[in-house]
């Protein structure tokens, strides 16, 4: 007979203990390990002699049959998925409350069943009311999308197995369901581990896409067990500060297509707009005759992107100065600031320092360094950079500015948009004909445009 012993399992990573402790060893959070009931079988350890069944081996030269995408009607949600829904995936999407999580899926599948495709939205956060009233506020209310309320685990596969395999099923969100067999309260981390599997499995078994609504934590993280996103086919994000209108949706982690590929949306009230050309919303905004303003050419999947970073700095007295950063990485200023008082003599270690990318997007990589140091500089001496001027490039800790990837991408994308002039390292293809590009080998290059007699 089996018997009931305690477990203790920590909510962030997933790892198990056999008695409380306060911080997780695996994953280094405090105050994350729950107890829970865990059955352990009379059994000795190991499989028994009975012989299990033969799987099918194949070989990799085996002619594969790779069924069709099915398009959501979104183009940029589908840019995301690297193409659109693959049938039989699992799909996880987070985000901060309220940033279009819902949104965007209910005018997925809104537009989904519009074409004829069989789709079931099941809610276990919202009555079947609130959710036809938000269709009706999309303009969805004609679409023969099915409305479910059900947070039990066994009722919601019993109604699906009854009735013919959908398109796609979405489930807002997973830590709102339980298994009944499980006992813990929903959103721990045994009935979200539970919950996902049995709901990945029917994915796998009919064929049915399976999307799946996740929280977020306070760091921005999937709440639950970090074993979740290794289970799902693809992980997408949504990205944003519900005081912008933008929103970002980034997959991190795709199966079938690239990875840091984004789909950029406009939140109005009827619903998320699609935005086909966002290099152009985000700098409807910039003066270019402002100093402390640059526009970095940067690219997000395989999209180039120019964005506009902002830089305030000012002279203070206090013994630790200020430094604000808002959609870059904190610890990358931190180098940018060190190189250019160590290389340039700049003596910015006295001085506040605001920084911010404007339009709410998060930028993280690392050619937007020279971009950076063009807005610190310019706030610095007061002088703008040249009108239709972008910058781009990595700085590294000797001064010495390094290649960034794709530069005949950002050069094209920067002539669309009417820009003349990139200052750049050496790349080594020659760029778009139409782009004067200004060479940049050290930090100091980029200190002597703005201060040509020396610094003073």
């Amino acid at each position: 007979m089996a018997k009931i012993q305690k477990a203790y399992t920590c909510g962030g990573c997933g790892a198990s203990y056999r008695r409380w402790q306060g911080k997780c060893d695996e994953c280094n959070e405090w105050n994350t390990i729950i107890e829970e009931k865990a059955t352990v079988s009379g059994a000795p350890k190991g499989l028994s002699a009975k012989k299990g069944n033969s799987i099918e081996l194949v070989s990799l030269d085996q002619p594969l049959e790779q069924a069709p995408r099915i398009l959501s009607g979104i183009a940029e949600l589908d840019r995301a998925l690297g193409g659109g829904f693959v049938p039989g995936s699992a799909i996880l999407i987070g985000g901060d409350p309220g940033i279009g999580k819902s949104t965007i899926l209910l005018q997925a599948m809104g537009a989904l069943a519009l074409k004829g495709e069989d789709c079931i939205y099941i809610s276990g956060e919202e009555a079947t009311a609130q959710v036809q009233m938000r269709a009706n506020r999309l303009g969805l209310s004609k679409a023969p999308l099915k409305l479910g309320c059900e947070t039990s685990l066994r009722d919601i596969l019993s109604t699906l197995d009854n009735t013919a395999p959908p398109k796609a099923v979405v489930i807002d969100s997973i830590q709102t369901l339980f298994a009944d067999h499980v006992e813990s309260a929903p959103g721990t981390v045994s009935q979200v581990r539970v919950c996902a599997h049995e709901l990945i499995s029917y994915a796998k078994r009919k064929g049915t896409v399976v999307i799946l609504v996740g929280h977020v934590t306070k760091d921005g993280q999937i709440a639950g067990p970090r074993v979740l996103e290794h289970m799902v086919d693809t992980v997408l994000y949504f990205e944003g500060d519900r005081g912008h209108q933008f929103r970002i949706l980034r997959a991190v982690k795709n199966r079938f297509g690239g990875t840091d590929e984004i789909g950029v949306f406009e939140m109005t009230g009827g619903g998320l707009n699609e935005v086909t050309n966002p290099s152009a919303l985000f700098l409807a905004d910039h003066n270019a005759r402002e100093p402390g303003s640059a526009v970095f050419a940067g690219i997000e999947g395989s999209r180039p992107v120019l964005v506009e970073i902002q830089a305030l700095v000012a002279r203070s007295s206090a013994a630790n100065p200020r430094r604000a950063v808002v959609g870059w990485d904190s610890g990358r200023l931190a180098m940018v600031l060190a190189v250019l008082d160590a290389r340039a003599g700049l003596g910015l270690a006295g001085c506040d320092v605001y920084l911010n990318v404007a339009g709410g997007l998060k930028v993280s990589e690392p050619a937007a360094d020279m971009a950076v140091a063009a807005a610190l500089i310019s706030s610095l001496s007061q002088i703008p950079l040249p009108e239709e001027t972008v910058v781009f490039g990595e700085i590294s800790l000797s001064g010495d500015v390094r290649s960034v990837s794709q530069a005949d991408a950002r050069l094209k994308e920067s002539s669309k948009l009417g820009f003349t002039r990139a200052m750049m390292p050496k790349a080594k293809k020659a760029g778009a004909s139409d782009i004067q590009e200004h060479t940049l080998v050290r930090v100091t290059d980029l200190v002597t445009h703005f201060f040509p007699d020396g610094i003073g």
